[in-house]
């Protein structure tokens, strides 16, 4: 049974700590507070300064403007782009990629790679041939596919072709050519808003 004996107001109290007795004085508590308190500022200036550093040297919140990116991506959508994936892995036909509009830096454009440095591309009537095969591209709906065709070119080094999902309305490698890997700057991630586009981007 444990029983508390009474105090006298400037009395010490005495906590049990493992098997030896720990003497805090009892005006001890305001200072508690305080420590508290630092401890909780010190947490969130930890926490705010990981969150700079994460956006700046990792991530990068983006809006999307336009709808070439259809349907995946739909305008006015925000995204998280991966500006650090780059410098240690290599740009890969699929990925959808942030990069400087060759005809004007200070616009960005987001379209997906569909041919690598090297490739011998053509369109034939809306299908893409990569190297003379037709690839698979299950992220161009029926209804967004267009039906024109371009000679076959090879993708110059060290430059990639792009192209938007919504093949019958965007602008992009058909239009102003392969983009050079100078150019492109970061990787779609994770849609963050609205909550209905919310995931990760394939």
């Amino acid at each position: 049974m444990d029983v508390t004996t009474p105090k006298m107001e400037d009395e010490p109290a005495l906590q049990q700590e493992g098997s030896f007795p720990v003497l805090t004085p009892a005006h001890a508590e305001p200072v508690r507070r305080v420590s508290t308190v630092k401890l909780w500022m010190r947490d969130i200036f930890f926490s705010a300064l990981a969150s700079i550093l994460f956006i700046t040297f990792l991530y990068q919140p983006v809006r999307v403007e336009g709808i070439s990116m259809l349907p995946r991506l739909e305008d006015q959508d925000r995204l998280f782009i991966n500006k650090f994936v780059y410098h240690f892995s290599s740009i890969e036909r699929g990925d959808v990629v942030v990069f400087h509009y060759p005809r004007n830096p200070q616009v960005s454009y987001i379209k997906r790679i569909v041919a690598l440095p090297g490739d011998r591309l053509r369109i034939d009537r809306g299908q893409v041939y990569v190297n003379d095969r037709p690839i698979s591209e299950p992220y161009v709906p029926a209804e967004y596919r267009d039906t024109k065709s371009y000679d076959e070119m090879v993708v110059p080094a060290n430059q990639f072709y792009v192209l938007g999902d919504h093949r019958s309305i965007a602008q992009d490698s058909r239009d102003f050519g392969p983009v050079s890997r100078n150019l492109i700057y970061g990787k779609a991630a994770f849609v963050y808003w609205p909550s209905q586009d919310v995931g990760v981007v394939h």
